[in-house]
């Protein structure tokens, strides 16, 4: 029974990440999603059905538009699975729970933050305010903590960013700030500064390889979402014995 659960969350995952990748690129430019229909950005193509599978179209069709022939980009599919896979390891890792929906949304922000951010560099207030206001309603109905931990947890992340992008002099964008708010609301003080430690510990290491490999130039802007989104991941599933781990230590 648990295999047919896994396969579902799976499938589930594919067809949200799908959805992901929509929100993802129309927010930020205040299109709608639902209007027009999905459709190829070089030719206007409306894509059918069968060119809406998740993954097996892009495979099927070589990763062109079926009319234009222009390449469509690896973002789609790469979306489409890693939301299967985070999906299907929420189900594993808690089960039909009360924390399953909290994980489910957890995963499904980082998904759209990802694709907005990898194109464009933004982190659209839309989106955090929406799944803010989510996690507030989710922590008033099933309260896991004493009320207070999840707006320090909100706090710290939303000044530590800050802090970071006035000594750095706008090295860190206002959506990071805001999204470490959200971030930090969810995982508490404590994971969310892991979280962080995670994301520039990564972005310093690409960083350098980058600019070794010189596909990166000194003082180029680089999206930062990406590294958050690892950071947080890692939080959220496995920073409590991360941190255990490292008193452990001491």
């Amino acid at each position: 029974m648990e295999l047919v659960h896994i396969i579902i969350f799976a499938i589930f995952g594919l067809i949200f990440g799908s959805f992901f990748n929509v929100v993802g690129l129309r927010i930020p430019k205040n299109e709608s999603i639902l209007t027009p229909g999905s459709h190829c950005t070089t030719c206007g193509y409306s894509l059918r059905p069968f060119d809406l599978i998740p993954i097996l179209s892009y495979l099927f069709l070589r990763g062109r538009c079926r009319k234009c022939k222009t390449s469509v980009s690896f973002l789609y599919p790469f979306i489409e699975l890693s939301t299967a896979v985070l999906f299907t390891i929420s189900f594993l890792a808690v089960g039909w729970s009360k924390e399953l929906p909290l994980l489910l949304l957890f995963c499904s922000l980082l998904m759209i933050i990802l694709v907005s951010d990898l194109v464009y560099m933004i982190i659209p207030d839309k989106v955090l305010l929406f799944f803010g206001a989510i996690f507030i309603i989710y922590h008033v109905i099933f309260p896991s903590t004493p009320w207070w931990e999840p707006i320090v947890g909100a706090v710290v992340g939303f000044t530590v960013l800050l802090l970071i992008a006035i000594v750095s002099n706008g090295g860190m964008g206002g959506g990071d700030i805001k999204l470490f708010a959200v971030l930090g609301f969810v995982l508490g003080w404590k994971l969310v500064l892991l979280t962080l430690f995670i994301a520039s510990l990564i972005g310093a290491v690409v960083g350098v390889i980058g600019m070794s490999l010189k596909k990166v130039k000194r003082g180029e802007p680089i999206p930062f979402g990406p590294f958050i989104v690892i950071g947080a991941l890692t939080s959220i599933f496995i920073g409590e014995s991360l941190l255990s781990w490292y008193m452990n230590q001491l």
